[in-house]
């Protein structure tokens, strides 16, 4: 009797929601996944899946067993990774989220440098604005920008970044710039959407006090590229990153403007489930992103 492969099988056919979605992934036979989910239940003496004709989900102790049995295989796959890493080379799947803009600009370049360093390792990149769950949804990380909410998560600075009031030459010299927060509802703007804040922009004066204005955007978006790209286009002010907007900073392409008033700083964080053991390649990942963040090129 192995007890790891019934909680494997068990875990997967709740994972696929079917007993041939599980069969699939295992490279089992229908037939065989049945019957260690059946052996399983005759063990513990209780029912561990409702089945009908249509649908598979688990009973409440289905629930609770699912639950300790990707606790229990997680911990064992650990275990396995870290006696290989210290054997040898790390290996397996690495699976990540991260934001887009940030995951395009300054991310999709490093991973061809990670993978040389670890060629047994694999990475399946999610990029997605999204707060996920890393947990529920199966990531190994996140990266996150922003300030991180209390929770169970283990997290690891990488950098930081300032959101920039800016426009683009052709936009000020028509539009005339903003000498303070309350000249910016007379302006166009356009506003990102997933801001926690919504559109009350807020930042600090010359002389410490917090100023906080509410804009009316003329495009409002959830893409950061999208603001980046309207306000090239000399559409209207903008406040974005400075990893996004760093490099047209540079070339004059968009002008900071309002000077004496500046707004938030953002933590660029990589976050992770706390665990007893974190396994190897994991910590691999994060020690390089770590690296790779020390001078960060848009400062």
């Amino acid at each position: 009797m192995d007890r790891f492969l019934e909680m494997q099988v068990f875990s997967n056919v709740v994972d696929a929601g079917s007993f041939t979605g599980a069969a699939e992934v295992l490279g089992m036979s229908k037939a065989a996944v049945s019957r260690h989910v059946a052996e399983l239940e005759e063990r513990l003496g209780v029912r561990l899946l409702h089945r009908t004709t249509r649908k598979l989900s688990p009973t409440t102790e289905g629930e609770i067993f699912h639950a300790r049995c990707r606790e229990l295989l997680a911990n064992l796959l650990e275990a396995e990774a870290e006696i290989t890493a210290r054997s040898g080379e790390a290996a397996g799947l690495l699976k990540l989220n991260v934001p887009v803009s940030f995951g395009l600009m300054h991310l999709a370049g490093l991973w061809p440098a990670f993978l040389a360093r670890h060629p047994k390792l694999l990475l399946d990149i999610t990029l997605s604005d999204r707060v996920v769950d890393l947990v529920e949804e199966g990531f190994d990380c996140a990266v996150r920008i922003g300030q991180l909410p209390a929770s169970t998560l283990i997290s690891r600075r990488l950098a930081s970044t300032r959101l920039v009031l800016c426009a683009s030459p052709g936009y000020l010299g028509r539009r005339g710039e903003p000498v303070r927060p309350s000249d910016l509802p007379a302006h166009d703007v356009i506003s990102y959407s997933l801001f926690s804040s919504g559109e009350n922009w807020s930042f600090t004066g010359p002389g410490g006090e917090e100023e906080s204005v509410k804009v009316l955007p003329r495009v409002r978006t959830n893409s950061g590229d999208t603001c980046r790209a309207a306000a090239l286009q000399d559409q209207g002010l903008i406040l974005q990153p400075s990893f996004i907007v760093g490099p047209d900073l540079a070339a004059g392409t968009l002008v900071e403007t309002m000077a004496g008033y500046r707004s938030r700083e953002l933590g660029i964080y990589v976050v992770y489930p706390s665990r007893r053991f974190v396994a190897p390649k994991l910590r691999l990942l994060v020690d390089f992103m770590v690296e790779a963040f020390a001078k960060p090129a848009w400062e």
